[in-house]
């Protein structure tokens, strides 16, 4: 509820602070007072559109303050909560300031909030409902809602809301993989190609670097055996100098008599050169035997990472991710396989999911029909006494495409004179007429589906007394659910509110206009109803007249 209010420098305020209290609020003063002034105020602490000119002539600045209280469960303590904006002692506070130039600010709770989210939480908080004003009651979504509130239908709007997500879930998955299938149905004779193609290949990751490891010690291997076969090429080939050297040691061997002394050191130096040549031709092959080398195994390395880079290239793939491509490539091979099984199962699922939302959406709809049934009579009783008993209320139904909502399209109809076609409310009823069915449709649905704060701007207009009295009996008996204020002119109305504010001009000693509100009960209270039955002059017969009002 509205707790506190609390005016700086807007129009004819110069400082203003008032309090309200649970139940029946009335705001009475002659035309012109400022009645107004309070609404619009009010109006921009709840996020409307901020206009300059409200800012009190002579100021550069005014603000507007609204307190209200409200318990944990309360749908704006969730929104708080969601922007991370605490909500301290059950209140919320929400404030604007506004320059002379039109620049806004907006806090909730002494936080930084757009006009935005001001205006959400105002939604929330607050109904303000006049002959004019921009409600509910014209949009037909709307309608439905109130039917929903009426019918206490959330828990199933919301059951209802959760299988349409579901629904649509299940949908997307199913589209999703159709379109995945189809894909792969169009390149399937590629996929097994190249998971043949990469099944024969066999290939492993870090194969490449081990392969370029071996590849270079073969080359260095190679190097040396070519070293070594042109070495031992040397010593055994034609031009060998072992054959001559040992035909020469022959020679000198068949010679030797009479010379010992001068062949035997030539001999002994040609055997020992013999014998070392033999040792280095003996250790070439060694040397040749014991080096790991193989051409026909470096052929088959060159080969292998010919295959694998030309792969890599014909796959756009690094080398290394060969082996991850051909699994992927098996598993959409695998995907298809199975596809067609999957397939089918998504398919279950959607249709399972469409049949448990048409399902839930007409047993929704049944319930929104006899809710609806029963607002149109819970209506019709208050419409009699509103001076609407020629009047008929009906809430007419259409089928509606599905929906997270459900299928239902509902808006409100009324007929004022028998005889005349129905129509929606806004264009068949008048401003009084329109102003009297909203409040019907408030005092049915009570607590449900309405602010805890209700605001009622000069609805009573245009009406005669009986009318006033039925009017202000509904406003005191929906006060006794939520929090009721109401500007007015009818007496009738003042007389049955539990608080009563009196809003005036006055003047300071430099003759300029300022509104002022003041509280009154008792005797002044009694003189504010005399004044509203009579008018400028007030009659003691007036004065009596306001007494039987209060009292009654």
């Amino acid at each position: 509820m509205l707790s506190r209010l609390s005016i700086r420098n807007i129009v004819l305020i110069e400082a203003l602070d008032l309090s309200f209290a649970p139940g029946f609020t009335v705001l009475t003063g002659e035309t012109g007072a400022g009645k107004s002034i309070l609404l619009d105020a009010l109006s921009l602490a709840l996020g409307a559109k901020a206009e300059g000119g409200l800012v009190r002539r002579g100021e550069d600045k005014g603000a507007v303050s609204a307190t209200f209280l409200v318990t944990p469960l309360h749908p704006a303590v969730a929104l708080l909560a969601e922007m991370d904006i605490e909500v301290e002692d059950d209140a919320i506070i929400l404030r604007r300031t506004l320059t002379a130039d039109g620049k806004a600010r907006g806090f909730v709770n002494d936080q930084p909030a757009s006009a935005t989210l001001m205006k959400s939480l105002g939604t929330m908080l607050v109904e303000v409902h006049g002959q004019h004003a921009d409600r509910g009651l014209i949009q037909p979504a709307a309608h439905r809602r109130l039917v929903d509130a009426y019918g206490t239908l959330g828990a199933e709007c919301e059951h209802l809301g959760t299988l349409w997500r579901g629904l649509k879930d299940a949908e997307e998955a199913l589209a999703a993989h159709e379109a995945k299938l189809a894909a792969a149905r169009d390149e399937v004779d590629y996929l097994r190609a190249s998971v043949d193609e990469l099944t024969r290949l066999d290939p492993e990751p870090g194969e490449e670097e081990r392969l370029s490891v071996d590849r270079s010690a073969m080359a260095a291997a190679e190097k040396v055996a070519g070293d070594l076969a042109e070495a031992a090429s040397s010593l055994e080939g034609p031009k060998s100098p072992i054959p001559s050297l040992a035909g020469v040691l022959r020679k000198l061997e068949r010679k030797m008599s009479g010379a010992e002394d001068k062949l035997t050191p030539v001999m002994d130096a040609l055997a020992a050169a013999l014998d070392v040549l033999e040792e280095a031709r003996t250790t070439i092959a060694d040397a040749q035997r014991s080096l790991d080398y193989n051409p026909g195994a470096m052929e088959g390395l060159e080969e292998r990472l010919f295959a694998l880079r030309a792969a890599a290239r014909k796959f756009k793939v690094p080398v290394d991710d060969l082996a991850a491509l051909a699994a992927k490539m098996a598993d959409d091979l695998g995907d298809i396989d199975a596809g067609e099984e999957r397939l089918a199962g998504l398919a279950s699922a959607v249709t399972a999911a469409e049949q448990a939302y048409r399902d839930a959406a007409a047993t929704l709809s049944d319930r929104r029909l006899a809710a609806a049934s029963a607002l149109e009579a819970d209506i019709a009783r208050e419409l009699a006494p509103l001076k609407l008993d020629k009047a008929r209320f009906t809430v007419r139904h259409s089928e509606a495409e599905p929906a997270a909502e459900g299928i239902d399209r509902m808006e409100f109809y009324v007929q004022t004179n028998p005889g005349s076609p129905p129509g929606p409310i806004l264009k068949v009823a008048s401003g009084g007429e329109f102003s009297r069915f909203l409040l019907a449709l408030k005092v049915s649905l009570a607590d449900r589906g309405s602010a805890s704060t209700m605001i009622f701007d000069e609805i009573d207009t245009g009406v005669g007394g009986a009318v006033s009295d039925a009017i202000g009996a509904r406003m005191a008996r929906l006060s006794e659910a939520v929090q009721v204020i109401a500007v007015t002119h009818a007496p009738q109305v003042a007389a049955r509110a539990d608080n009563h504010l009196l809003i005036a001009k006055s003047h300071t000693g430099s003759a300029t206009t300022q509104t002022a509100v003041e509280q009154i009960e008792g005797e002044a209270r009694k003189e504010e109803i005399a004044r509203m039955l009579a008018g400028a002059v007030i009659t003691d017969e007036a004065r009596a007249a306001a007494v039987r009002l209060i009292e009654a």
